[in-house]
């Protein structure tokens, strides 16, 4: 089974997506600062240290629970 992608090679995987996701990946995609490797809290710390709105915020939260949806069916099979 192959290894299921991390959460920001899969976020820009939704970067063509026109929705809030979407932006979201488009963001993180150019974003040189972005966080990879910080995992969840340290991505939500990056957005609060640089004064992201609550949409963005809000943005990033339901993309960690579609996330770990995936994560959870790649395991599953």
């Amino acid at each position: 089974m192959p290894k299921p992608k991390s959460f920001t090679a899969w976020l820009k995987t939704h970067a063509d997506q026109r929705n809030a996701i979407g932006d979201l990946a488009r963001d993180v995609s150019t974003d040189p600062d972005w966080p990879s490797h910080k995992g969840r809290q340290g991505q939500f710390d990056y957005l609060e240290e640089r004064g992201a709105i609550d949409a963005a915020v809000e943005t990033l939260e339901r993309a960690w629970a579609q996330y770990e949806a995936y994560r959870a069916a790649q395991t599953d099979t």
